[in-house]
């Protein structure tokens, strides 16, 4: 198979590291408008199979020429291009999976092209990063164990391995995209009905193994199209996992207005976003350094009934940043993730043509399987009788 990588930011260089040490994989593409860093990345990746191209995504027919080298393209691009990515893979007749994005219902318009993915024989898979994404796949495996889903819990959390305050934060993605999943409302299943509740709401202790007890509240974005795969369930809700305090710092921010999109002020006669100046400046402070580690923690709970008795799986994830080749937790469980399934749909392994949710389409035995290759280790386990709380 031969596989374009469109981005090359952190996921999109992780994805194309993971992809040219497959046998199945003939030729990775990896273009980016920066092409110095591109070009970095592949001389430390030293692999033939690797090609860099320079790519304006902004420009469709640059898009079209580079999209249309593959049988299977990868987009590692912001979110506000997924939708036009998906149209032209069905054009071309290729297949085509990105990483998600809920702002201004990105996945929405993608899965709403499944009719004509289909009649072209082109299989799109939107949201597959780590959430949404490697908790759909997991969601979906769980409830299949079930004869019945009533309740779905799902938590995850990139955070850095020593914290430091005050924030006992590190940025392990786009911190735009961080304070649209704090400041957006989030979506939820209460008693069988799909309701907004606000962001950073609601916290609750959460212990892993070595980071003790931490917090979890409800953050926009993350239950992505399990509403739309589970609409009947009582309970679906998600959590970010932070260090103790982080929610409360930051909704001081959201509560005066710094994180907002529309809250201005005039400096020097010029119209100046406060959000923009707040991106900007805690960028730097948050930013992962090289010689930091982070971590992914996740928690997927999925209860119901199976042959009339109360059954619920849990799935937890631990994995932490592998210094040898300087690839942070988080892209390894993102990047990864994505990379497999590519493969999945290149190798045959998942043949369904249309637009569909990872939950619904990729096999969550082989997926665990191919993550632990990997060394993220998914772990399952069973409990009889009410959820775990």
């Amino acid at each position: 198979m031969k596989v374009v990588v469109l981005g090359a930011g952190l996921m999109g260089k992780e994805a194309a590291r993971d992809l040219v040490k497959s046998d199945d994989v003939e030729q990775v593409y990896l273009a980016d408008v920066n092409i110095r860093q591109a070009e970095d990345f592949a001389e430390q990746l030293m692999n033939d199979k690797l090609t860099i191209l320079l790519l304006d995504a902004t420009n469709d027919q640059q898009l079209r020429d580079v999209m249309k080298l593959g049988n299977i393209v990868i987009n590692a691009l912001f979110y506000s291009f997924n939708e036009k990515v998906a149209q032209i893979a069905i054009e071309l007749g290729v297949h085509s999976v990105d990483l998600g994005g809920h702002i201004g219902g990105a996945t929405e318009a993608v899965l709403q092209l499944s009719k004509k993915a289909e009649a072209a024989g082109v299989t799109i898979i939107p949201d597959l990063g780590v959430a949404p994404g490697m908790i759909n796949i997991l969601t979906g495996y769980g409830a299949s164990k079930l004869d019945r889903v009533d309740t779905i819990k799902l938590y995850v959390g990139g955070i850095p391995v020593d914290a430091k305050p005050p924030l006992n934060y590190k940025v392990v993605f786009s911190l735009a995209g961080l304070f649209d999943h704090y400041t957006d409302p989030s979506k939820v299943i209460r008693n069988g009905k799909l309701i907004e509740i606000p962001s950073l709401s609601e916290i609750e202790p959460i212990t892993f193994e070595k980071y003790g007890e931490l917090e979890a509240f409800h953050t926009s974005g993350g239950i992505s199209t399990l509403a739309q795969s589970f609409p009947d369930v009582d309970t679906l809700e998600y959590k970010t996992i932070r260090y103790q305090g982080h929610a409360e710092k930051f909704q001081l921010l959201v509560d005066l207005g710094l994180l907002s999109r529309d809250t201005t002020v005039q400096i020097m006669g010029q119209e100046i976003h406060v959000r923009d100046v707040i991106r900007e400046y805690l960028s730097s402070k948050l930013h992962l350094g090289r010689d930091e580690k982070d971590a992914v923690l996740l928690r997927v709970i999925v209860a119901g009934f199976r042959s009339g008795e109360k059954v619920a799986y849990t799935y937890n994830l631990l994995t932490e940043k592998d210094s040898t080749v300087n690839e942070t937790a988080m892209a390894r469980a993102t990047a990864n993730t994505v990379s497999v399934v590519a493969q999945m749909i290149g190798r045959g392994t998942i043949t369904k043509r249309g637009v569909h949710p990872p939950e619904k389409i990729v096999p969550g035995e082989l997926y665990i399987e191919e993550m632990k290759l990997r060394g993220v280790i998914i772990q399952e386990s069973m409990h009889k009788g009410d959820a775990p709380a």
